[in-house]
């Protein structure tokens, strides 16, 4: 394989190598810029006697400097094809950032006798979380300066920040290469420095225990699965750590936590469709982890703790899961009963605890809401919400005695408000509402939903926001989003970025596809395996609706997604081209048989469940009959940007890179496609900020530029 390389380098058949385009983008006369083309090599895959000839295959060798150089030429090709757009590329990211309060703080969490915050100050990238003992009133205590910690670094995240249960300790993960490999640190807040107790190669998760120098913690397999629970002592080498659990079981995806009532620790065990919880007093970290009960196929909970009792939210006979409570003392599931029944129509996503009262989070015609019961067996209670559509967030509530519940309201019109909501009385206070500078005036802009219907008769909900006075005559610009995987929630909340769009006449819409939770289990799996393409014919049935209403028209419809959001653009893509304008794919999971035919790439094997297993014939015919990559046809297609990251340990790179390369070599028409692959980022793109609204800001210029919308 290398003497075929070298024969075919990647340089010499693009034709244009980093020197060649710094040379014609010098000249004054804009030159005819000839894309990268990655060699063809032939490789043949074989499953289920079909012979699939995959000629990019060369391009998952990481190591090989012919494929960075590939990953480079086009990164070149693609700024060359964008230069002119840089103007507008600035344009825009200043819009962004003129909106932003870049000195901010969050609200304050009090926790025992500590108020803690997250700021940022102008001009930084990153958070900077401080305290206060006491009062508001009190110094300021900084436990990070995330700004400082960045320094040096490409990419830069700090996750899972946790405070040891006297409030001397935070412990914290670290990543600086969107690999998702961390390596955690404990800093002692009294000192301000650094204990030697540093362990790398593992996972984010981190739970203390109660005598505040013992805590647990995940390290990782070779396909980056969190498959191992250690206990860590201060002051003892890591090397030296107990290795608690081992999970064997290439599915199941390992977490570490606490209750708030900080009575137990947490071991979850997940699946795509199958729980298995344990629990260990967080006053005894020597202790073993007892089972509630275990791994039945299909069978999902989750736990948390009241008293004398754990309460438990399961689909055990109910698709939509329902809320029972068992004993501690006695946990098995004979002695489960009923707190909150099953409902057809309400999705159970999940339950707050508190001394005297339970929160349970749920879903009704595709909205979330919130209803309250007071202990032991008052009635529940649902909060109201003043919008057609909208969203809420949960936030931290650590106060296991309070009668507060925090939560942060929002809408595609409204930023995000933070409200204290008293669950004895039913009043609320707003305490802090997203401040959007420039003279942003939310009376402008108006969100409705309105629905589309699928090829089975499905009614599909699509959310839309614009400026008022629409005129429905079918040339307005549309930016349709879509998700629909892993019955996640695409959800209808504030984004100041997209004020850019909707002031220059977008009307911005998310699809809620089937394969998403917005209507409740029963559309999750209505999306999934063997019923999976209904996720692409409604997004379909969503862009077709749009035309039709005269929003917009094929030639102003833009559509965007990421991951497998992504897959369901490059899905979408090979079935109706002619329906869209342009495209973007954000790190796609397009690769989609080879990926899940290799075990050895992470996230394979626990998604098996979530997309089927090719080794199957019957699961392998299906997803070959949608996979991005192996349906790229000789035929007329969108302009399309494709990002990608190198580091990338979700969506490999190679995934996009891929597709981009075997679209160019196949693709009929004369519309612009570029990649633009991040070389030090991971699945979440660039970690600072800044450079989050540059990236926005790159895309947007892009759709606007394919749209000749310039200004």
């Amino acid at each position: 394989m290398g003497q075929i390389y070298r024969k075919g380098s990647v340089l010499q058949t693009s034709l244009l190598g980093a020197f060649g385009l710094l040379l014609l983008l010098s000249c004054n006369a804009q030159p005819e810029i000839t894309p990268p083309v990655a060699p063809r090599i032939e490789h043949a895959d074989t499953l289920h006697g079909d012979v699939r000839l995959d000629y990019y295959h060369w391009l998952r060798e990481r190591d090989n400097p012919e494929v960075i150089a590939y990953l480079k030429a086009e990164n070149e090709y693609t700024a060359a094809m964008m230069k002119h757009t840089e103007p507008l590329q600035k344009k825009l990211f200043e819009e962004m950032v003129a909106r932003i309060k870049e000195t901010d703080s969050s609200v304050p969490v009090k926790e025992d006798d500590y108020y803690y915050y997250t700021r940022t100050e102008e001009g930084k990238q990153y958070d900077i979380d401080a305290r206060k003992k006491g009062s508001l009133d009190a110094p300021e205590e900084i436990i990070l300066d995330e700004n400082k910690l960045a320094e040096g670094y490409p990419f830069f995240s700090v996750e899972n920040l946790q405070i040891s249960p006297d409030h001397n300790l935070a412990a914290y993960a670290i990543d600086t290469s969107g690999r998702e490999q961390y390596t955690i640190y404990i800093k002692d807040l009294s000192t301000g420095k650094l204990l030697p107790d540093v362990i790398k190669g593992v996972y984010y998760e981190i739970a203390w225990a109660n005598d505040n120098k013992t805590f647990f913690y995940t390290r990782l397999d070779e396909a980056l699965r969190p498959d191992r629970l250690y206990r860590h002592t201060l002051g003892t080498p890591p090397e030296d750590d107990q290795l608690i659990y081992t999970e064997d079981d290439d599915r199941y995806w390992m977490d570490i936590g606490r209750t708030k009532s900080k009575k137990y620790i947490l071991l979850d065990l997940e699946s795509e469709t199958t729980s298995e919880w344990r629990y260990l007093s967080a006053d005894d970290p020597l202790g073993e982890f007892k089972i509630i009960h275990p791994r039945e196929e299909n069978l999902e909970y989750s736990i948390d703790h009241h008293g004398d009792n754990f309460l438990i939210v399961t689909n055990d006979e109910a698709k939509n899961f329902k809320l029972m409570s068992v004993p501690t003392k006695s946990p098995a599931k004979k002695n489960w009963r009923e707190v909150l029944p099953h409902r057809k129509n309400v999705k159970l996503d999940g339950i707050e605890v508190f001394k005297d009262f339970l929160v349970a989070y749920e879903r009704e015609h595709g909205l979330r809401q919130i209803s309250i019961q007071k202990l032991p067996d008052g009635d529940w209670r649902r909060v109201s919400f003043p919008e057609e559509v909208y969203t809420f967030g949960t936030q931290d509530n650590p106060d296991y005695n309070s009668k507060l519940l925090r939560f942060a309201y929002t809408s595609m019109v409204t930023p995000k408000s933070i409200y204290d909501y008293n669950m004895a009385t039913q009043e609320r206070e707003l305490l802090k509402q997203d401040e959007v500078l420039g003279g942003y005036d939310p009376d402008q802009y108006e969100s409705i939903r309105i629905y589309a219907t699928a090829t089975d008769g499905t009614q599909i909900p699509m959310s839309l926001v614009y400026r008022k006075g629409l005129v429905l005559d079918g040339n307005n610009p549309v930016y349709l989003r879509g998700y629909g995987a892993y019955g996640i929630s695409s959800e209808p909340r504030f984004r100041s970025y997209a004020i850019s769009l909707l002031d220059r006449g977008f009307v911005y819409a998310i699809a809620h596809v089937r394969g998403g939770g917005e209507m409740g289990r029963y559309w999750y799996e209505d999306g999934r395996l063997l019923k999976k393409k209904n996720t692409f014919t409604d997004f379909i049935a969503c862009a077709e609706r749009l035309i039709e209403q005269k929003y917009t028209s094929t030639e102003r419809l833009t559509a965007a997604g990421g991951s497998a959001g992504g897959l369901l653009i490059g899905a979408v893509l090979n079935m109706r081209p002619d329906l869209f304008g342009a495209m973007v794919a954000d790190v796609p999971f397009v690769d989609l048989i080879n990926t899940m035919a290799d075990p050895t790439i992470p996230l394979t094997v626990i998604e098996y469940d979530e997309w089927g297993n090719p080794a199957d014939p019957e699961y392998y015919r299906y997803m070959l009959s949608y996979s991005p990559y192996d349906g790229v046809e000789a035929k007329d297609y969108p302009a399309l940007l494709v990002t990608a990251g190198l580091n990338d340990p979700r969506v490999q790179y190679w995934e996009p890179a891929k597709w981009t390369a075997k679209l160019r070599s196949l693709k009929t028409d004369d519309n612009l496609l570029i990649l633009k692959t991040n070389m030090g980022a991971g699945h979440m793109g660039a970690s600072g900020r800044y450079d989050y609204l540059k990236e926005i800001a790159f895309e947007y210029a892009f759709l606007l530029d394919q749209l000749g919308i310039a200004r």
